[in-house]
């Protein structure tokens, strides 16, 4: 298909289909003629990842390293899970003490050489600002974190794509971006129900 078929058929214009071109986020078409070039089945799909990461905030480069994931897929899907998060994740800080980060993942199941450094980094940066803030989390709370969030990791994990690598990275990076919000958003519901439960009262609506 033509540029202006492709453009039709993933609703993706065609300015912005040659501006992903440009910045190497979609692979070239085959050349038919010196300014012309076709398309395929796979540059829709292509189109559908860039746009689902770029509507979900994610920066074109980071966009990039996930597609430079889907181009060169790791053996493994835990490896492609991996590299998926690594792609979203900020970088570790060099020389970061990962000890108490590695103490507290334990009580997930991690042993070493099972994360990403970059996913322990993100742990880490957590625990330091907790600590700056002198705030620390109950003793009866954090066993409840880890408990719900290794339930809630194995069911998403259990509901990972396998039919491709590209089904495969687009669940695990916009269940991220998107998903991680909707927890949170959750969490403060829940805190509030059982405020109400526990203390009594309901909130007033407006």
């Amino acid at each position: 298909m033509r540029i202006s078929e492709l453009s039709a058929q993933s609703g993706v214009t065609v300015p912005t289909i040659k501006y992903y071109l440009r910045e190497g986020l979609l692979p070239e078409g085959e050349r038919s003629a010196p300014t012309q070039a076709t398309y395929g089945a796979t540059h829709v799909e292509r189109l559908g990842v860039i746009r689902a990461l770029l509507d979900a905030g994610v920066s074109v480069a980071e966009t990039r390293r996930v597609l430079a994931t889907l181009d060169d897929p790791p053996a493994s899907a835990h490896e492609l899970l991996g590299a998926a998060h690594s792609a979203i994740t900020r970088p570790a800080d060099e020389g970061v003490d990962l000890s108490a980060t590695e103490r507290l993942v334990s009580g997930l199941g991690w042993k070493p050489g099972t994360c990403d450094p970059d996913v322990l980094g993100d742990v880490a940066r957590a625990l330091d600002g907790l600590e700056r803030a002198g705030f620390a989390v109950p003793d009866a709370a954090m066993p409840v974190y880890l408990q719900s969030i290794r339930a809630i990791a194995d069911a998403e994990v259990a509901a990972t794509p396998t039919e491709s690598a590209e089904a495969a990275v687009r669940y695990v990076v916009l269940g991220s971006v998107l998903v991680e919000p909707l927890l949170l958003a959750l969490r403060r519901v829940a805190e509030q129900v059982a405020s109400a439960e526990r203390f009594g009262g309901t909130t007033t609506a407006p």
